[in-house]
């Protein structure tokens, strides 16, 4: 039998139990948490610490979350600064099983890094901090920029180590790094090693060796000096194609069989302090691929900027004619306004939950400044356009604060570190309002049997045992995400089609096809939940997907053009210095 889910710090504080073993329950709440209605979730503090500072965090599938520390800009050597391994540079492991964390020290300097997981679960770790700007250390000398390391490593799972491997060409710090179809790698962008500018270059990872570096100029001419901003964010589509959405105003599309990049639209709305429209600091996040939206692509862009933004974009990439918007039928993408947020968000946190709805929160309406923090948390739901309220965390949560969708269906949110050398280290859980009764009582979660399988192929069919196979809405496998700087670089939702069993058994499985392809759901380990007809989840288990890679599609873009904004590429490098001297994200 195998290990289907593990307890969420449970053992602390009387959340939803998640049992192992190879089978899951139904949760039970302490009697006290359940006399009172849950319209907006429950927002709880954990009474354990984080022992590390946690700027990069990943969900792996044995039931662990990797979390990777860094200075948080305070480097040894300053007398202000915390000492010891595990603020500088450290890691550790954060059991969901019975709530131990195990610290590990680093051979280098990861803050600031790129990291995403592979395919066979380990994870890819690129770039770090080098050298540090001056305006974020006191004392230090006024003309070193920031530079990036080229350094490249992997986290093994099974063995919880680490194993360097080969380096990029240059270095990165604040790179993306981005499965593609085939489970190669991509990392793109970071500050490089020798004068702080920006690596503007992409490399692919085939699981031994870094590819030779691409530029990262768009090859068509109306925009000729682009460069990446820092932690691009990046969406692999079900086209095979890797699409670019934010934080500047452009976008663009990479093709990973040409190795090229193109420019493809810029954004339509000019930013609500930002003519050009960039969302410094915002999020994006690829909205859900299900056979109800035939998979769709849908992005959307949220938040960002100094003072920030409660402004959306929802930009659909389906096919011309089919899109979200009678505004812009024949355009691909189509670029839609969306709608506002209730508060406005820099360094903001959004995570994709199992009924399809993003969970928005974190981040401020000015920078690091703790009396503008957003502690109101709202849900976005795609089917309505629309926000509500997710009640309010406890704490704020600044730049560097990290947020995981886990297997029970609830987020952990934790970090924050407002200014150098300090940070939160309280860790908060969010249960969304469907683990809950309209009297606040635990909802009863649909079940999966012990014998699921635990891989599966693209297209094939599988079964799923549970006994509430009449009561199934939707199956659905989700990504585990890989956090940092406001942006869950794995994150990912797509639903699988499914019917009622068949046989004297048909009642209690399903018979659940795989996803299509590989561009839909590149391959590597998902949580795959059941969600019953009122929208609660089961507990997660575990699935390796896998299969034949799928063909990288032509793709035809027809956008609608508007007038290029007035970029200006003239900084040398950029600081961590307080958002408005550094704008770091953007490299101009």
């Amino acid at each position: 039998m195998k290990k289907v889910v593990a307890a969420l710090f449970v053992l602390l504080i009387s959340l939803p139990l998640i049992q192992c073993g190879g089978r899951t329950t139904t949760s039970t709440l302490d009697p006290g948490l359940s006399t009172t209605p849950r319209p907006n979730g429950l927002w709880s503090t954990l009474p354990r610490a984080m022992p590390i500072n946690p700027i990069h965090a990943a969900l792996l599938h044995t039931n662990k979350i990797l979390i990777l520390s860094g200075s948080g800009n305070c480097p040894p050597q300053q007398a202000h600064c915390p000492q010891g391994p595990q603020y500088l540079q450290g890691a550790a492991l954060l059991d969901l099983s019975n709530d131990s964390i195990t610290t590990m020290p680093t051979s280098w300097d990861m803050f600031c890094n790129g990291m995403s997981i592979m395919q066979d679960g380990r994870v890819l770790i690129n770039g770090g901090t080098k050298s540090y700007g001056a305006l974020a250390v006191v004392g230090a000398q006024t003309d070193i920029p920031f530079t990036g390391l080229p350094n490249a490593s992997i986290f093994d799972p099974s063995t919880e180590t680490f194993i360097d491997v080969a380096p990029t060409a240059h270095g990165r710090w604040y790179p993306t790094i981005t499965e593609l179809n085939d489970g190669r790698m991509m990392t793109t962008s970071g500050l490089n090693d020798t004068d702080g500018t920006n690596n503007n270059t992409t490399e692919i990872w085939d699981g031994q060796h870094w590819g030779s570096e691409i530029p990262g100029n768009p090859t068509i001419a109306d925009f000729p000096g682009f460069q990446f901003p820092l932690y691009p964010r990046m969406h692999l589509l079900p086209t095979g194609h890797v699409f670019y959405s934010a934080p500047s105003s452009a976008t663009l599309d990479f093709d990973p069989s040409s190795l090229t990049w193109t420019l493809v639209a810029w954004t339509i709305y000019p930013g609500q302090n930002d003519p050009n429209g960039e969302r410094t600091y915002g999020t994006s996040v690829l909205l859900p691929l299900t056979p109800q939206n035939n998979y769709s692509p849908k992005v959307i862009t949220l938040g960002g900027d100094n003072p920030a933004t409660n402004t959306t974009e929802l930009i659909d990439l389906s096919p011309a004619g089919a899109q979200i918007s009678a505004a812009c039928p024949n355009y691909v993408p189509c670029w839609v306004q969306g709608p506002k947020m209730a508060q406005a968000r820099v360094e903001m946190e959004a995570t994709i939950l199992p009924n399809g709805k993003v969970l928005v929160g974190s981040g401020s309406a000015k920078d690091e400044d703790r009396t503008t923090a957003s502690l109101q948390a709202e849900i976005y739901d795609p089917a309505t356009n629309s926000f509500s309220s997710a009640g309010s965390n406890a704490l704020p949560r600044l730049y560097h604060n990290i947020q995981l969708l886990l297997p029970d269906g609830s987020v952990a949110l934790a970090g924050g570190n407002p200014v150098p050398g300090l940070f939160d280290n309280h860790i908060e859980i969010y249960q969304p309002s469907y683990l809950f009764n309209s009297d606040g009582s635990p909802a009863t979660r649909p079940r999966i049997g012990t014998d699921a399988p635990s891989s599966i192929t693209y297209g094939q069919p599988f079964n799923m045992p549970t006994p509430d196979a009449s009561d199934i809405a939707s199956v659905v496998l989700m990504k585990a995400g890989s956090v940092t700087h406001s942006f869950d670089m794995d994150q990912r939702y797509v639903g699988l089609s499914f019917v009622m069993g068949q046989g004297t058994a048909s009642s209690s499985s399903l018979t659940v096809t795989g996803p299509p392809n590989s561009n839909i759901a590149p391959p590597g380990y998902y949580m795959l939940f059941l969600v019953n007809r009122a929208g609660t989840p089961s507990l997660a288990t575990w699935m390796q997907v896998s299969g034949a890679v799928a063909a990288v599609a032509k793709v035809q873009m027809h956008p609608e053009r508007v007038p290029t904004p007035a970029y200006v590429f003239q900084r040398d490098h950029v600081t961590e210095a307080p958002l408005p001297l550094r704008k770091e994200m953007h490299i101009h």
